[in-house]
């Protein structure tokens, strides 16, 4: 019975891999209880069933199989999304995304070249995951700007910091690794470039797979509260033009102003009197009002730049009015000053039959000193406005946008004037941030790409700062961490411990790589190539790697030839991590930005998987030089 064991435990824990495997492509339970569930048989089955050491003690007890949860990969994952989040949240690097939509021409393909082939280029000789974490909110915020979901984008971004990162030594941890064990097995030491041209052969195939091929496999994968929250509707709003304004002297060309983007001049207001469109002869001085119709989102974008001038000014008979109860504001600056700090929401509420609001203007109702919100904007299908925002009469069914700290805006809940939307909430970037949290972030790149300290040191470091300096509070740290990834994460660690300590691992390798020993050298590079690969997507890249760098020596032993070209096999076939969100740590980090499920890996990086083994196996043979088949 004893002996019988190792072979029990073997084939036990590989029908769990292929359980594991079916649970996860099909999602027909969350994620996470198919993780939490996998680590529970686990500990059970080697609670009973352990693998003993020389020590005698169990290989694969509690804390072993639990140890995933502390594993730095993980930990690097989740602080980057935390970081990842304050980038976003602070609107840090907009600038780059308005860029790159300027020079994409509104074309995602366009964009998707102008900003992947970088980083392929950057992931060649930096690590790849700072490269992947700088990149995620450029290309969301590029996403939003074309209007497309962001998930068509984030897994082409992966795919390529991947492919890149296969030119050369230190473009990726497998890399690296592998050198390593070659250099234990006796084996001359990996020079920078020496496999820059299959690297490079294999980059450039996959890349255009990348950019022409796998946008049209991924589905949107919006966000619920994306989705709901795009209104398309247009808003009233009204521009003061400031003493410091960027407008004072503009004249519209084709009746637009080019500091007010996308936004339809119905009217300019200078004193008492209105000029209306056309408006080629107008210059903007200080005290104009500009009234425009814009959508939300443009709106909100403005906020940047025109924060004070979309916020309407108090007037006088506002300030003297009986709503105006409050001695300590009586002051424009005092009035402005709160929405320039803290968080900050924007929402829509929309005006009740029964409101008392119905028949009055916004000055009329004090609804700035009431709610402690501002009116951006009002919505209104019934006609074309050409009014300020602070003189039309609402009516009964208009929409107001509004912009106030969030536990003013839930306070609306209850206001029996107002109904107020609960899907059009969102959370407005804290522009005030954005500096710090853009020196913050290029410090944990900068660290950690020159290998001063570890990236998880930087990482985690990164995202205490992040909250220290206020760029993103506690609540939104934790909601950026994703509870599916940790799960995940841990279990497939945990099932990778268990293969390599069972022997299933080794037993799967030795058998496919024995059954083609005799076949020649070319297929047998094709075939370890192949073999590695879908392991790779099944453990990890680097568990991979470690794995078959003795097994491809061996091989190459048995068959006469150079050690260094399956080495270099193996090198290709372990970064092949694109059927699965847990092969490769860029993976994981696009899966939460990007609202993928795993079967969304498995329909985009299969088809890649088999035109790089392809490509393998047509130019490594011909390159090295080696017969395909025995002699």
């Amino acid at each position: 019975m004893a002996a019988a064991i190792p072979d029990l435990q073997m084939w036990i824990t590989l029908g769990l891999v292929l359980a594991t495997m079916v649970m996860l492509s099909l999602e027909r339970v969350p994620l996470e209880v198919t993780g939490v569930s996998l680590i529970g048989v686990l500990m059970v089955v080697f609670h009973f069933l352990p693998v003993i050491d020389e020590a005698g003690a169990n290989r694969l007890d509690a804390a072993r199989l639990l140890s995933g949860f502390a594993n730095p990969g993980l930990i690097t994952v989740l602080a980057l999304l935390v970081i990842g989040q304050a980038m976003i949240r602070t609107g840090a690097l907009e600038g780059v995304a308005a860029s790159l939509h300027r020079f994409s021409r509104g074309s995602v393909q366009r964009g998707l070249a102008i900003s992947l082939v970088p980083v392929a280029g950057i992931s060649s000789v930096l690590n790849n995951t700072p490269v992947v974490v700088i990149f995620i909110p450029i290309v969301s915020a590029f996403a939003e700007r074309l209007g497309v979901a962001v998930s068509r984008m984030l897994i082409p971004l992966s795919f390529a910091s991947i492919l890149g990162g296969m030119t050369t030594l230190i473009g990726s941890s497998t890399n690296l690794l592998v050198a390593g064990v070659a250099l234990d097995l006796a084996l001359p030491p990996i020079g920078f470039f020496d496999f820059l041209v299959p690297g490079s052969v294999l980059a450039v195939v996959g890349l255009c797979y990348v950019l022409f091929v796998a946008p049209l496999l991924i589905p949107d994968r919006a966000a619920m509260a994306g989705q709901l929250g795009a209104s398309g509707r247009q808003f009233m709003a009204q521009v003061e033009v400031l003493p410091d304004s960027p407008l004072i002297g503009e004249r519209p060309v084709a009746g637009l102003f080019r500091s007010l983007p996308d936004m339809t001049v119905r009217m300019v207001q200078r004193g008492e009197h209105a000029f209306l469109p056309p408006l080629e002869r107008v210059e903007l001085q200080v005290g104009d009002v500009i009234v425009v119709a814009a959508i939300r989102k443009v709106l909100a974008a403005a906020l940047k730049t025109h924060a004070r001038a979309l916020h309407p000014s108090l007037t006088r008979g506002q300030i003297d009015s009986p709503d105006a109860d409050d001695p300590d504001e009586d002051s424009e600056d005092a009035a402005t000053e709160p929405w320039h700090g803290g968080d900050q929401v924007l929402a829509e509420v929309m005006v009740s039959p029964a409101s008392r609001m119905v028949g009055r203007d916004l000055e009329a109702i004090g609804f700035r000193r009431q709610y402690r919100c501002i009116v951006l904007g009002i919505q209104r299908r019934s006609r074309m406005i050409r009014q300020r925002v602070t003189e039309i009469r609402l009516e009964a069914g208009d929409v107001l946008l509004i912009q106030g700290p969030p536990d003013n805006v839930r306070a609306l809940r209850d206001n029996r004037d107002v109904v107020l939307m609960e899907w059009s909430q969102s959370m407005l970037p804290s522009y005030f941030h954005a500096r710090r949290a853009a020196l913050i972030f290029a410090a944990v790149v900068g660290l950690a790409a020159a290998n001063v300290i570890p990236i998880v040191v930087a990482a985690v470091a990164g995202a205490a700062a992040m909250i220290l300096t206020g760029c993103l509070n506690v609540r939104q740290a934790a909601r950026a961490l994703d509870g599916k990834i940790a799960m995940t994460v841990a279990a497939t660690l945990a099932l990778g411990a268990a293969l390599q300590e069972t022997g299933g691992a080794a037993f799967v390798a030795h058998g496919l790589v024995a059954a083609v020993g005799g076949a020649g050298p070319g297929i047998a590079m094709s075939v370890l190539f192949l073999v590695i690969a879908v392991v790779t997507n099944v453990l990890s890249n680097n568990a991979s790697a470690v794995l078959f760098t003795p097994i491809a020596v061996n091989l190459a032993h048995e068959l006469g030839v150079d050690p260094m070209i399956f080495v270099f096999t193996v090198i290709f076939g372990a970064s092949c991590s694109f059927a699965s969100p847990i092969g490769y740590q860029t993976n994981l980090l696009v899966m939460a930005a990007g609202h993928y499920r795993f079967a969304d890996f498995i329909r985009t990086g299969t088809p890649l998987i088999v035109l790089l083994w392809v490509t393998y196996s047509i130019f490594a043979p011909w390159y090295y030089g080696v017969p395909i088949v025995a002699p």
